[in-house]
């Protein structure tokens, strides 16, 4: 396991490089992780690394799917083009609110082969240069397609409830609630591709105390796709995940990856 500590940036912008991105996190950072019943559940758009990034707006050419789901119910997110904070809804009641959205595809030109390098060490694929090689794509000038799938548990009133497959095509399912439930230190969740468990996958984890600094650090799924994250009482986390696989042979891009991502807040005080 690997752990640095940082500063979270905390800037805001309307949108975000269209380059500048790929190599970023992508997620949904609710304003309030827990609401009392009847508030509204506020939360932005999020890009950028180690837990501190630009704010991005809402815009339905850049969305595959946005809903919310709580006690079995799934509902489509109502937003306007522009729109910041991207989400600002009535919750159905009490209960665990899970925020979902799903990007569309999006593109990546690299010039050269260090930047794709440097991204695919980070997301632990040690093996990429030998893969491309073998398909014998050409080491500069090529493109990749990226598309994320973004989670946030949010707690409303008593916030019980159970996180649950959307059957997005990568995610985290969360096998607590961190609202409701003892963790004991420890918060269990499964990586997901095509519903089918992850095994041996790199988790990343961003874990923001109340400060604001940033602990980041790396986990391995287990044989059932499972994690456990360690966990404090009035942090916040990110956890994200990366899938690298060739694009299909239709799209001019030569790689595609898929980025599952979940953020959840260990409540202070029970």
């Amino acid at each position: 396991m690997t752990v640095r500590r940082i500063l979270a940036a905390l800037t805001l912008a309307l949108g975000a490089p269209a380059n500048g991105a790929v190599a970023h996190e992508f997620w949904i950072e609710p304003q309030q992780y827990q609401v009392e019943s009847g508030a509204p559940v506020v939360a932005d758009f999020k890009n950028g690394e180690n837990f501190g990034g630009i704010t991005l707006a809402y815009f339905e050419r850049r969305t595959a799917r946005y809903d919310i789901v709580q006690n079995g119910d799934t509902t489509a997110v109502e937003a306007r083009m522009g729109d910041i904070p991207a989400l600002e809804t009535q919750p159905l009641g009490d209960g665990l609110l899970v925020a979902v959205h799903q990007t569309a595809h999006s593109t990546i030109a690299y010039t050269t082969w260090s930047k794709f390098q440097r991204f695919a060490d980070h997301k632990d694929f040690p093996d990429i240069r030998a893969r491309h090689q073998a398909r014998g794509l050409p080491e500069m000038g090529f493109e990749e397609l990226y598309v994320r799938f973004a989670k946030a548990l949010v707690g409303v009133g008593h916030a019980q409830g159970a996180d649950a497959e959307t059957g997005m095509e990568t995610e985290f399912v969360a096998e607590a609630n961190p609202y409701t439930d003892d963790l004991n230190g420890t918060f269990p969740v499964r990586l997901l591709y095509r519903g089918v468990p992850r095994r041996d996958a790199q988790v990343e984890v961003f874990d923001r105390g109340p400060d604001d600094f940033v602990i980041v650090s790396t986990q391995r799924t287990d044989a059932e796709g499972r994690v456990w994250i360690p966990v404090t009482p009035g942090h916040r986390y990110l956890l994200d995940a990366v899938i690298l696989r060739p694009a299909a042979e239709t799209e001019t891009a030569v790689w595609e990856t898929l980025w599952a991502a979940l953020t959840f807040q260990v409540p202070a005080e029970r």
